[in-house]
This record gives structure tokens, C-alpha cells and sequence, in this order.
């Protein structure tokens, strides 16, 4: 903290540990549907549960490859990267724990500095400033997060409570 106000690094390390702790309560909900609900195709944009969680952890793998020059990247936002629940849960912890050590080891120089990259959909090669790009990072996390709450819901009646507000509570009191 500076003078009573975070620094853009302090924002996007309770982002990426945010992150983990919504995925985390996200999928022990989704554990508890039957595979029929799990990967029933709910006319969400990526159908079923399965569907929208495997093309979370593909953007997180994208845009980390794009911010380290490291992993696997993959070449479609629709991709079905694990065929279970149980193996993506496995691979979504273990991209959790990328995501925080990542985060955790930026610095404001860092942040302000560029990157470059090319979208997955085109060949279109973008510019631009490395904290924009968390922030949207982020925001897309919530995004498609936000739809698997409301499948679940549809589902079963109820979702895990996923606010911000209720992570940085907890997290304060050190739960």
C-alpha cells in the first residue's frame, strides 16, 4: 500500500488469488451435479458447465502464454482441453497456482511495460500495455464465471456466493 491506496501490482495479486478462490468454490459446486447436469447443453455460449469451465482454463492458457512466453496455448476457445471433471479440476488448480505466482511476482515496472501478441481469431498482431490486458483478463474470468453460477442455479437451485467484496472480507480475516 501507498498513502491508504494499493498499488496496480497489490491489485492484480488479490486478483489472481481471487481467482483461484472463486474457481475453488466454483468447481466443489459443479462436483456435486450429476454428469447429465454437467454436461448438459444449457444454451450458454459454451453450452454446459464443462464446456464454459474448459474454455476458462484455455483463455487463462492463453493469456498466460501470452504474458510469459510459457506453456501451451491453445488454438481454439472452444477447445475441450480435459474430457472429465476430474482432470480439469487437477489442471485448473495447477493454472491456479501459475496465475497466483505469476501475479505475485509483478512488479509496477512490469505492469506498465508492453506486450505483444496475436489473437487467437486472426492473425491481427495487438500492442498494448500489460495492465489493461490483466484487467481484462480478470474481467473475463468473472464473465464466464458469472454464466456457470447462473447454469448452476438453473441446475440445482443454488451457486456458491462468488463476490469480490466476499473474498476480500474473508480474506482480511485470514479464512
Amino acid at each position: 500500500m501507498v498513502d491508504g491506496f494499493c498499488t496496480l501490482a497489490d491489485h492484480y495479486r488479490m486478483f489472481g488469488h481471487y481467482n483461484a478462490w472463486a474457481n475453488g468454490r466454483l468447481f466443489a459446486a459443479a462436483s456435486r451435479l450429476t454428469i447429465d447436469q454437467y454436461r448438459a447443453d444449457r444454451g450458454a455460449f459454451f453450452k454446459s458447465v464443462h464446456g464454459t469451465l474448459n474454455h476458462l482454463l484455455v483463455t487463462d492458457r492463453v493469456w498466460m502464454r501470452r504474458f510469459t512466453g510459457e506453456g501451451d496455448a491453445p488454438s481454439r476457445l472452444d477447445a475441450i482441453l480435459y474430457e472429465t471433471f476430474d482432470e480439469l479440476h487437477r489442471a485448473r488448480q495447477v493454472e491456479d497456482r501459475r496465475i497466483a505466482d505469476f501475479v505475485d511476482d509483478l512488479d509496477e515496472a512490469r505492469i506498465t511495460a508492453t506486450i505483444k501478441y496475436r489473437r487467437v481469431s486472426s492473425p491481427q498482431e495487438i500492442e498494448q500495455q500489460l495492465a489493461p490486458a490483466l484487467a481484462h483478463w480478470f474481467n473475463h474470468q468473472t464473465h464466464h464465471r458469472g454464466q456457470v453460477h447462473t447454469l448452476l442455479t438453473g441446475l440445482v437451485g443454488e451457486a456458491p456466493e462468488l463476490d469480490l467484496l466476499f473474498f476480500q472480507r474473508l480474506a482480511a480475516t485470514g479464512a
